[in-house]
């Protein structure tokens, strides 16, 4: 039984990819050529949270003050 087991499990490896890829997926991204899960299943990236870590880095996106302008338009949508 444990031996069927065994055959089951695929064992996952860390990846290093190069930094044009890196920068390529975060262009197809920003442009809205592909979405994240997209551009995973085509570049074979496992994990989510990877790409997102790519386009804190590499993008052009302001990360920090992300969430406080998403409490300013809550606060405009449902309290005025």
């Amino acid at each position: 039984m444990k031996e069927h087991l065994n055959s089951l499990y695929i064992k996952r490896t860390q990846k290093d990819y190069s930094l044009s890829l890196k920068l390529q997926i975060v262009k197809e991204i920003e442009s809205e050529e592909c979405t994240i899960t997209n551009c995973r299943k085509r570049y074979g990236i496992q994990s989510h949270a990877t790409v997102l870590n790519w386009l804190r880095k590499y993008g052009n996106f302001d990360w920090e003050n992300q969430r406080h302008s998403f409490i300013i338009q809550y606060y405009v949508i449902f309290f005025l």
